[in-house]
This record gives structure tokens, sequence and C-alpha cells, in this order.
């Protein structure tokens, strides 16, 4: 156990947590909606701080992170819990065990902040990337991890639902270099009835980071019958757009799965509808998602429309970008490259 950073006291022996948007005041004994903090004696405590439920190295296009570093390994971490209950999360077993488990067990290996830096060194990556369930749960971990790996030459990335609070993004901004933020839908109700959250925190959250100089990505999972209408879709990029154009918007299929699974795997047409709603709103860059060998993982030039960097799966098999530029017209290519 450690006590987080960002609670305040309250009468009675409640306390605030203010880690994520949903601002949760907890009551002696008792949890957040993340089910991993927890308050004792008046003091909140995360449950999971130094407790690594599920690390590997993976290529940094698996977080997606297309317009950062490309071909760089990212040594992904992650504890059990979330601040959303999506129905359809592919991370279950880890994000619910707080909920589904009872909350009685948190599985995991001791692997303190210090120890995690050096796995990630030892495994040749450049990249720490916070994934899998919810960076917001475990966010004292993930900051303490973070300051000491970028001291020590290292990237940070925080793979995320976007439901972070003000403070806790500002307290990350100076050692977090890069998000990938899921966009989930771009109605309140859809977020409500299938996440358990509501929407305005998760824009609020791309706007600041981006104006905080992270470099941000969105991905939005496409769920038949839920968020792809040409109406949503279209919102879903115009915001993108009022953001910041260049940001990379990527559009994944859906599979049925945990709780979801009254719906149909979603079309390889309505991926590519998406991405042609997402041209039309004046995106710049914009990917397909679960279509491996497909040419919509393909980084193409916003202003001449050259390939730029080819990709199979998570495998760059060719990057032409030099020095931020498209080699042919020489527009520059917006990233971290």
């Amino acid at each position: 156990m450690k006590e987080v950073r960002h609670y305040r006291r309250l009468d009675g022996g409640r306390v605030s947590c203010f880690t994520c948007a949903h601002r949760c005041v907890i009551a002696e004994g008792k949890r957040g909606v993340c089910g991993v903090m927890e308050n004792r004696g008046g003091a909140l405590f995360s449950l999971v701080y130094g407790r690594a439920a599920a690390m590997h190295a993976d290529p940094v296009e698996k977080k997606p992170l297309f317009h950062f570093h490309p071909g760089e390994r990212a040594f992904s971490v992650a504890t059990v819990g979330c601040n959303m209950r999506c129905l359809n999360c592919q991370n279950s077993d880890i994000s619910q065990a707080p909920r589904d488990g009872g909350g009685i067990r948190f599985e995991g290996r001791d692997l303190p902040p210090e120890a995690l830096v050096d796995a990630a060194q030892a495994s040749g990556s450049r990249i720490l990337a916070y994934t899998y369930t919810e960076p917001a749960v475990f966010f004292d971990y993930a900051l303490d991890t973070a300051t000491l790996a970028a001291r020590r030459g290292f990237f940070n990335t925080f793979v995320t639902n976007g439901y972070f609070s003000e403070e806790s993004i500002r307290a990350a901004a100076p050692v977090l270099h890069a998000a990938n933020v899921d966009l989930k839908s771009f109605r309140d109700a859809t977020y409500r009835r299938v996440c358990g959250a509501s929407l305005q925190p998760v824009l609020d959250a791309i706007r600041l980071m981006r104006s905080l100089g992270v470099w941000v990505e969105v991905t939005t999972l496409l769920i038949p019958g839920l968020n792809d209408s040409d109406s949503e879709l279209a919102d879903i990029a115009g915001f993108i757009r009022s953001v910041d154009p260049a940001i990379p918007w990527h559009v994944s299929r859906f599979f049925p799965q945990y709780r979801m699974t009254d719906r149909p795997p979603t079309p390889v047409s309505s991926v590519r509808k998406a991405l042609d709603i997402g041209r039309r709103e004046g995106l710049r860059y914009r990917y397909a998602g679960n279509l491996p060998g497909d040419s919509g993982e393909y980084t193409f030039c916003w202003k001449c429309n050259a390939v730029l960097v080819e990709r199979e799966g998570f495998l760059v098999k060719a990057n032409r970008i030099r020095e931020s530029r498209c080699p042919k017209c020489e527009a520059i290519i917006d990233g971290v490259w």
C-alpha cells in the first residue's frame, strides 16, 4: 500500500479523491469506483502500488502510437483495476478483477518503480507504456516510475480512457511524452450506459494533454449500432480537428467479448467509411485498426499523399520520413520521429 497524492480529508473520516474524473468521496473502509483506492483511517491508499499484474515488451505500434518513435519497443505494464466498466472490455480479466472477483485478491508481482525501469532497460526498450487497464487507477505508481524513467532517458506513454482529473494530467505532463486516448463515443448517454462514465472529462483530457505538449493520438472502437452512425463519426472527427488536425485517429474493428456479445464484428466497410469521414472533416492522419496487411495502416503525406511509413500489423516495413519531412514534397509530418 502507498498513500496517494491527489486526495483531501473531509469531515467524518471521509476523503475526496481527485486522481480521476469521478472525484469519488469515499467513506472509512470503502473504496472508490476504481476498486483499488481505499480509505483507511481517513487517509487514501493505493492497494496496487508496485503490483504489476501484466507486463510485456510490445511494439509501440500496438498501443497504438503510429507517430511516436515508430518501430521502437515499448515496455508495457498494468495493475488490476479500472475507473470504467466497459461492457466490451478486452482486458476484463485484470481491469475488472476488483469488481468481478469481489475485490478480495489482487494479482501481480512486486515490482517497485526502480525495478520496473530496470526491467524495461533489460528488455531493450526505450519507451515505457502504462497500459492494458487504466493508468489513472495506478497513477501514483505510474508517475513515480515515469519520473525515474525520464531521468534515465526513457520516453513515457499512457494508453488511457482519458478519465483523468485536470490535477493528475498537469502533474504527469512534465514526464509524459505521448498518450493514446480512447474516445469511445461522442454521446454522453452511451458513455454512461456502456462505460459507467461521462463524455466531457474525456474531451477535456484530450484538449489539456495536447495543450501541455503531450503527443496525442486518439482511438475509436467502432461498434455496430452503437457509435457508427455518420453523424457521430463526423462529430468525433470534428472534435479531434478542433483540438489539432494533426492528431492521428485510429478507427478499430469491434469483436464480441466480455458482456457485449449481442453485436456482430464491425464490417470492414464501416471502418473505411469512418476513415473517409475523417478525411472530409480535415484530419491529416487516419488509420484502420484490426485490419492487418491493409494499407489503412500506412502513413501518407497529408500534403502530397506519398507513402511514408509502410506497416504490416505491428511491423514497420519501411519508414521514409527524414528529419520529420516528406522526402517528396518536404511537408512537415506531425509526430515525434
